[in-house]
């Protein structure tokens, strides 16, 4: 059997015996996804090949993403042989797919500040364990791996940085998705945004959420930072601070992964808190 067959005989099982698909089967090497039409609607089925990230999306559908309502998906059935979930399919195209005219962009990111701000209260903040300190370490497991990719000069200013973050903290955490980017943004009609895919989600600080943002996206449009953030809310130095230095940390991590090395999935050092498990794309 096909991916895709496998993926239909998934939702005829778990949810629905006349499920038909309605699209080709996607996603990548890690992820499989298939939309099918259901007797509830479409759905997405999404299987893993790694346990880690259906067990980080399966733990965000359940205790954080129900509060988000029609602003995210809900969960319909799980497996854990194999690992998947299906999910209801949200209207919309993605945000990274849009043409806006400015005006509009604008507004979609405003939408977006508002509702990464609601996700970053679907569950109570934690001063424990310290996440500048947690982060900082785990940096130093990844430089360790950078010695025969990175220049020393690279690998002492990156060092540095981390230093520094450890010295901000502790810090309190917060629900986060990790990868809140347009990509994972849906757009639908009446300018309702929309997120999706959870894999990456976990406890961590709420400014790391803003890093991608920030390093890919506001740099040439600071007019889209004013707008995510009139609705987010205001930085403090100290959220700048950690956007600065979480770049370099993603950076190093973007450098070795592209050599194809990485760290295994919370080793050396496992997370600190069982609620804070790594997700296997970020540090």
């Amino acid at each position: 059997m096909t991916v895709a067959q496998d993926l239909l005989a998934l939702c005829r099982l778990r949810l629905d015996p006349e499920s038909e698909p309605l699209t080709p089967c996607g996603g990548h090497d890690e992820i499989r996804v298939l939309r099918a039409a259901a007797r509830v609607g479409e759905v997405v089925v999404k299987a893993y090949r790694d346990r880690e990230r259906h067990e980080q999306e399966r733990r965000a559908y359940r205790r954080w993403v129900p509060a988000l309502g029609e602003r995210a998906p809900r969960l319909l059935a799980e497996t854990d042989d194999p690992p998947a979930i299906i999910v209801t399919a949200l209207p919309g195209r993605s945000v990274a797919e849009l043409d806006l005219p400015i005006e509009r962009e604008q507004e979609v990111f405003g939408e977006a500040g508002a509702l990464l701000s609601a996700w970053h209260e679907t569950g109570p903040a934690r001063d424990t364990p310290d996440m500048t300190a947690w982060l900082a370490d785990r940096g130093e497991q990844w430089l360790a791996l950078a010695e025969p990719v990175l220049p020393a000069r690279e690998r002492a200013n990156t060092r540095a940085r981390l230093r520094e973050l450890a010295a901000l903290g502790p810090l309190p955490a917060v629900p986060c998705h990790l990868d809140f980017m347009p990509r994972n943004l849906l757009y639908a009609p009446g300018g309702i945004v929309r997120v999706i895919d959870f894999e990456h989600a976990r406890y961590d600080l709420a400014a790391r959420d803003l890093v991608r943002l920030a390093d890919r996206i506001w740099r040439e449009r600071p007019d889209l930072e004013e707008a995510f953030l009139a609705r987010y809310g205001p930085l403090s130095d100290v959220d700048r601070h950690v956007i600065e230095h979480c770049a370099h940390l993603d950076a190093l991590t973007a450098a070795v992964r592209a050599t194809g090395r990485a760290l295994p999935v919370g080793r050396p050092g496992q997370s600190p808190d069982r609620h804070l498990r790594e997700p296997t794309s970020r540090a």
